[in-house]
């Protein structure tokens, strides 16, 4: 079990989506989506630095190269690029979907931004900021997305399917589909370079990895999670649900193993790890609506 230090409080009732780490920079982003804001949070303190409003937002990406964060805006229909250090907007780029999730891939300076609720990913040059491809995917309800560093393919869940999508970095489009019939509603997905694994869940509890060709390694029972981060130096994952965070160990070869389960509270769905620390930052908001929390656990 980690160690949880005292939750800090988040300015404005709303809720949380996803998070990320920007372990270099020492910042945390997260989208608190009811506010319309993204969070910033200092990752050594834990303490609230900032919010800066681009609309109901669930995605974000970070750019390694200078730090700026990629959000999608749900009444505009648009992903923003935002400067943390200047705590502003500096470019938006209309792209017709209601934005949930946001993958980048800086190999080849693409944002990947999925459908809420929908059909579609589109696909962003983040240097002319540019919609350059609406790739239409099988089923309804894209979920979670990752890259492959190496190949620069797209691993994107769907959930109505039970299948990963798989898209090719040079004709834009769904090259091949990896079945998970063991899982119900794919949620979470996270992809480990070294490992060359795709470890992805369902609802119904059981989480299974698959080689990028489809091959199956095995699967596991784990609990009902929303949101996982992979820590890729340790090969572990942080899962945030069923009222805490359950880190989950990936194997050479074989099904996930389930290391420890963190209480935190009953709302937490959402969660990031820091890859110099390895500590980990959940969000939520108390469902009597008494206030938003953000939490550091620290090995």
């Amino acid at each position: 079990m980690m160690t949880a230090a005292p939750p800090q409080r988040v300015p404005v009732y709303s809720g949380f989506d996803y998070v990320t780490v920007d372990a270099q920079r020492r910042r945390v982003y997260v989208a608190h989506t009811g506010s319309r804001a993204l969070l910033i949070v200092d990752a050594d303190s834990g303490t609230v630095l900032g919010q800066v409003r681009v609309g109901p937002m669930h995605g974000v990406a970070v750019d390694p190269a200078n730090g700026h964060v990629f959000t999608g805006d749900g009444d505009a229909q648009t992903v923003t690029e935002v400067d943390p250090a200047a705590q502003k907007a500096v470019r938006s780029v209309y792209v017709g979907v209601t934005v949930d999730a946001i993958a980048y891939d800086p190999g080849n300076r693409r944002i990947y931004a999925d459908e809420d609720d929908g059909t579609r990913v589109v696909v962003i040059d983040a240097a002319t900021f540019k919609a350059i491809k609406t790739i239409v995917v099988p089923g309804h309800k894209p979920e979670y997305l990752a890259v492959n560093p190496r190949t620069h393919e797209v691993y994107q869940n769907i959930d109505d399917l039970a299948e990963i999508a798989v898209i090719d970095p040079v004709s834009l489009s769904v090259k091949r589909v990896i079945k998970t019939p063991e899982l119900q509603h794919n949620h979470p997905l996270q992809y480990d370079p070294q490992l060359d694994q795709i470890a992805v869940a369902g609802t119904n509890g059981v989480m299974s990895v698959y080689r990028p060709n489809g091959k199956k390694l095995g699967q596991a029972a784990v609990g009902r999670f929303d949101q996982c981060d992979l820590d890729r130096s340790e090969h572990v994952l942080a899962c945030a649900g069923d009222g805490g965070v359950t880190r989950i160990a990936l194997q050479v070869d074989g099904a996930p193993h389930v290391m420890d389960v963190t209480p935190v509270a009953e709302g937490v769905h959402t969660n990031a790890i820091d890859s110099l620390t390895h500590a980990v930052f959940a969000v939520w908001s108390n469902r009597d609506g008494s206030g938003d929390f953000v939490e550091t656990l620290s090995q």
